[in-house]
């Protein structure tokens, strides 16, 4: 037999949770309305392959809240990486723009990505892979090479397969 708690605790918790659920809302709709600034923190950002149509991605772009509230948390995450002793440099962002550089390099001399569109985007040692691929077999490839660049903690392949709609916000959607 399960225990639950007794109906008032219940009714307390969901009206807890249907609060909750409105200020997230409120806080999305407010949000929706502010322009969007394409880069603030300058991450790299870059085309890797041209192959394929696809859609362009966005790229990083933030609100003005969004840019306060992820400067402190990229001054805090940039260095618990140094301070649990996983990276060498006193800060993770310090990383990006080598990583990047060396996974685009790497992205464009595989000539089993010729028939690709990907674009890198490096954030904390972690890289974003956007675009379009002619098969499975060329997003595991393009994962795999960026998976082997030095220092980098993570992928996250976001490209999509023939048929299947962008992974990631478009330029031309951007606000």
């Amino acid at each position: 037999m399960q225990d639950h708690p007794p109906p008032s605790r219940r009714t307390s918790s969901l009206a807890r949770l249907a609060a909750l659920a409105s200020l997230v809302a409120a806080a999305a709709a407010s949000r929706a309305d502010e322009p969007l600034r394409l880069n603030p923190f300058h991450d790299p950002f870059e085309q890797a392959t041209a192959g394929r149509a696809c859609p362009a991605p966005r790229g990083p772009a933030y609100t003005d809240a969004e840019i306060r509230q992820e400067a402190h948390y990229r001054a805090e995450r940039g260095t618990s990486c140094w301070l649990a002793g996983r990276c060498s440099e006193p800060n993770a962002y310090r990383y990006d723009a080598r990583i990047a550089r060396d996974v685009l390099a790497a992205l464009r001399a595989d000539p089993q990505l010729a028939g690709s569109s990907i674009w890198v985007s490096a954030e904390r040692r972690f890289v974003y892979l956007l675009g379009c691929v002619a098969d499975a077999a060329q997003a595991a490839r393009a994962e795999a090479l960026a998976r082997a660049v030095a220092d980098v903690e993570l992928v996250t392949p976001m490209l999509a397969l023939p048929g299947e709609p962008p992974r990631y916000p478009l330029a031309a959607a951007a606000r």
